[in-house]
C-alpha cells in the first residue's frame, strides 16, 4: 500500500495569506485532522471527502496523496528510490506524465528541476525495465501529475490528485492582460462575505474573474464543474461510483443567477467582451449580468451595492504615477457618489490602497502570485 493508502492523509497546497480561509474550507468540506506545514496542510479524507475537496474547493492550489517519503542524500538514491515505485498501478505507456519537484535545504539537490529530470527518468527506466517502453512527457496536459518535495534531505513522492491546479476553473476562454488568479478572487469574494442580498459591482472588472467567482459562489457551482479531467482518476484505488455520487450531489445544489444580481464595467471594450464571454461559460448565469465598456466616472450614484475591485497598480500594468492617481480619483468617487455601500479594493501594492485616501475597517494580507497584495475593506455612508 503506498502511504496515502495506509494512513489516509493527503496534503493541500495554499498561496500565502489563504491559510486562515482554506482552514476554514477543508473543515467544512470534510477534512479531519488538518495540520498546517510549510505552504499547505496536511489532513485525512475517505475517498469521498478528497472527490469533494478537488470538486468544489475554491481556495486550494491543488491536492497531493503521498506515495512515499525517505531520507534522501543524493541524486543516485532519489533515482533508485523512485524507480522502485510500481507506476503500472498509475499510468501505461500510452499516457503521459510529468514532475514538479520542490527542494529547499538539500545541498545534494540544490536544483528544483534537476531533482524533477531524476524522477522523470526514473519512471522511464522503470517502464523499459518492465515493457521495454516508456509514457512520454507532457508538462502542459499529463494524464498524471507526480510531485517531488525534499527539504533538508527529507524526501516526499506524491501524485497530484487535482490535475493540475485548481485555480484552473475552465471559464476563462478569454481574457486580457495580468489576469486576477481565480483562487484570489475567490479568497476576496468569500472576505467580501456578499450573498447576493444587494447587487455586486466591479467598474474595473478586466477578464471578469471577480464577476466569475462571485457568480459560482451565489449559484453554488463547484469550482471544478467545468473541468472534466481529475488527477485521482489514475489513482489505483479509484471509485467511480463514489465519484460520481459526489459529483451528482454537488451539482443537484446549484441554482441560476438572477438577472442584474452582478454589474460589471471596464473603460477598456475588449475587458468588458472578455467578462460577458467568460460569465457565459457559467451554467446558469447566461445573460443575466449586465456589463459593458463603461468609465467608473460616468457613475452618477450607487446605492447599497457591493464593491469590490482589483484597480491597475504600476506593477503589471501602467506606471506607477497613473495608478496613484486613478487609486485617488476612485477614493473620490466612493466619496461623493457611493452610498450605503460597501468596497473591497485588492492591491498588489500595500501603499496604493493608502492612495484611496479612506481608512479600511480592516486589511487582509493575500499574495497574487509573486506580489505581496492586501484587501482592504472600506465602509461608504
Amino acid at each position: 500500500m503506498f502511504q496515502y493508502q495506509q494512513r489516509n492523509q493527503y496534503f493541500a497546497q495554499v498561496a500565502g495569506g489563504f491559510e486562515e480561509l482554506a482552514e476554514a474550507e477543508l473543515n467544512a468540506l470534510g477534512a479531519r485532522a488538518i495540520r498546517p506545514d510549510y505552504r499547505g496542510f496536511h489532513f485525512k479524507a475517505d475517498q469521498e471527502t478528497l472527490y469533494r475537496i478537488n470538486y468544489t474547493s475554491r481556495l486550494l492550489i491543488r491536492v497531493l496523496a503521498p506515495l512515499i517519503t525517505f531520507d534522501c542524500h543524493s541524486d543516485k538514491y532519489l533515482h533508485l528510490t523512485a524507480k522502485k515505485i510500481d507506476w503500472s498501478q498509475f499510468i501505461g505507456t500510452r499516457e503521459t506524465f510529468a514532475v514538479n519537484a520542490v527542494t529547499s535545504n538539500t545541498p545534494s539537490l540544490k536544483h528544483s528541476q534537476y531533482a524533477g529530470l531524476k524522477v522523470k527518468d526514473a519512471v522511464c527506466d522503470y517502464f523499459r525495465e518492465q515493457t521495454g517502453e516508456r509514457p512520454s512527457v507532457d508538462v502542459q496536459n499529463p494524464d498524471l501529475g507526480i510531485h517531488l518535495y525534499v527539504r533538508e534531505n527529507r524526501a516526499t513522492i506524491s501524485i497530484d490528485t487535482s490535475g493540475g491546479s485548481l485555480h484552473k476553473r475552465g471559464y476563462r476562454t478569454a481574457t486580457v492582460e495580468a489576469p486576477l488568479a481565480e483562487t484570489l478572487a475567490a479568497a476576496i469574494i468569500r472576505l467580501s462575505g456578499w450573498d447576493g442580498e444587494r447587487p455586486l459591482l466591479d467598474p474595473m472588472c478586466g477578464s471578469g474573474t471577480l464577476l466569475c467567482e462571485a457568480a459560482m459562489s451565489y449559484c453554488r457551482m463547484p469550482a471544478g464543474h467545468l473541468r472534466d479531467k481529475w488527477g485521482f482518476f489514475y489513482l489505483p484505488d479509484f471509485d467511480t461510483a463514489i465519484w460520481n455520487k459526489v459529483k451528482e450531489k454537488a451539482d443537484s445544489e446549484m441554482r441560476p443567477l438572477p438577472d442584474g444580481l452582478l454589474i460589471g464595467s471596464d473603460i477598456d471594450p475588449a475587458a468588458a467582451r472578455a467578462t460577458r464571454r467568460n460569465l457565459n461559460r457559467l451554467p446558469g448565469c447566461k445573460n443575466a449580468f449586465e456589463c459593458g465598456p463603461k468609465d467608473f466616472r460616468q457613475i452618477e450614484k450607487l446605492e447599497n451595492t457591493t464593491i469590490v475591485v482589483n484597480p491597475p497598480y504600476g506593477v503589471r500594468l501602467g506606471s506607477r504615477e497613473s495608478a496613484e492617481e486613478l487609486a485617488k480619483e476612485f477614493g473620490d468617487f466612493l466619496k461623493q457618489r457611493c452610498t450605503g455601500c460597501t468596497a473591497y479594493v485588492y492591491t498588489g501594492d500595500r501603499k496604493l490602497l493608502k492612495k484611496v485616501g479612506l481608512k479600511p475597517e480592516w486589511k487582509h494580507d493575500l499574495n497574487n502570485g509573486s506580489l505581496e497584495g492586501v484587501l482592504g475593506k472600506i465602509d461608504l455612508y
